[in-house]
């Protein structure tokens, strides 16, 4: 399959801060991978180097085989950073068509803003605009050109949650349409939702990369909930337990062993509920751990 971006053993640092340290990846054409890490972790210094705003230190960083500085890279990439600056006497219609003129096949902009629920914005200055509705046309711009891969940092920052599904969906959409996403996140759920593959950065360091499956196997505690008045978060094999009013959720390394240990007490419980970790038990489990290099040894 052909790589969409190869990151190859890239260093970056900011005076005496190291951002990313010996960071390698790679992400095939039409895979759709979320980024976590926190604050400070590299995450947005790594879509910098993709998008070519920036260069590494040192090793090698490739948009779909090209240096991501050359313009024939980047005319099949869409990019929204953190921050975007849209021109605020501008009306959103005529944002859109201006970034679509600089592309040979722009998704017209009617339909754009339509997908993005921003037709009845259309003559608005950007200016004018809430936090939560400039966020929205800062992703739509990024789509306008068909890129073939999309850099989204933080995308749904400041929306609010039908906002927020409904971008997903559009990202789904070009998903489904073969393009490739790299979308770095700090809404867990996001991640969840959306990526199929889940590479994690801690200080700079890849601490885990693994499917999305596989990074919530990582975790070695699952979650048992029910209601109970009585003491079901003091019996054998409990690691952490949370208390709202009657209803009581368990973290155990052995599910099975507990509910047996729990009917077996004689405690009386009801609507109880046993599942896998979420992903952010999971995060902040492979965060915890120490990063490890392939051959096993601690870095």
């Amino acid at each position: 399959m052909t790589s969409a971006v190869t990151v190859t053993g890239v260093t970056r640092r900011f005076g005496p801060v190291v951002a990313l340290d010996d960071v390698s990846l790679e992400v095939p054409a039409g895979q759709l991978v979320g980024v976590l890490g926190p604050n400070g972790a590299g995450k947005s210094t790594l879509l910098s180097l993709v998008s070519g705003r920036r260069r590494p230190d040192a090793g090698t960083v490739l948009l779909e085989g090209r240096d991501p500085r050359d313009p024939v890279a980047r005319q099949g990439l869409g990019l929204t950073p953190q921050e975007t600056g849209l021109p605020p006497t501008l009306r959103v219609g005529e944002v859109v068509d201006f970034v679509g003129a600089h592309f040979a096949d722009p998704v017209p902009t009617a339909s754009l803003l339509a997908d993005f629920d921003l037709a009845d914005l259309a003559r608005r200055q950007t200016g004018s605009l809430s936090g939560g509705q400039k966020r929205r046309l800062a992703v739509a711009l990024a789509l306008v050109g068909r890129p073939r891969v999309l850099l989204l940092d933080e995308p749904t920052t400041g929306l609010d949650v039908d906002a927020r599904h409904a971008l997903w969906d559009a990202v789904r959409g070009y998903h489904r349409s073969g393009g490739t996403v790299l979308l770095t996140s700090h809404y867990l759920e996001e991640v969840q939702a959306l990526a199929e593959r889940v590479v994690v950065i801690d200080r700079g360091v890849v601490v885990g990369d693994d499917s999305l499956a596989g990074i919530l196997a990582r975790v070695d505690v699952q979650r048992v909930t029910m209601t109970s008045d009585d003491d079901v978060d003091e019996l054998d094999g409990v690691v952490s337990a949370e208390r709202d009013g009657d209803r009581r959720t368990v973290l155990t390394r052995d599910a099975d062993a507990y509910v047996r240990t729990l009917v077996r007490s004689g405690l009386r419980f009801h609507g109880l509920e046993v599942r896998g970790a979420t992903l952010e038990e999971a995060f902040a489990h492979v965060v915890a751990a120490p990063a490890t290099t392939p051959e096993g040894t601690r870095r």
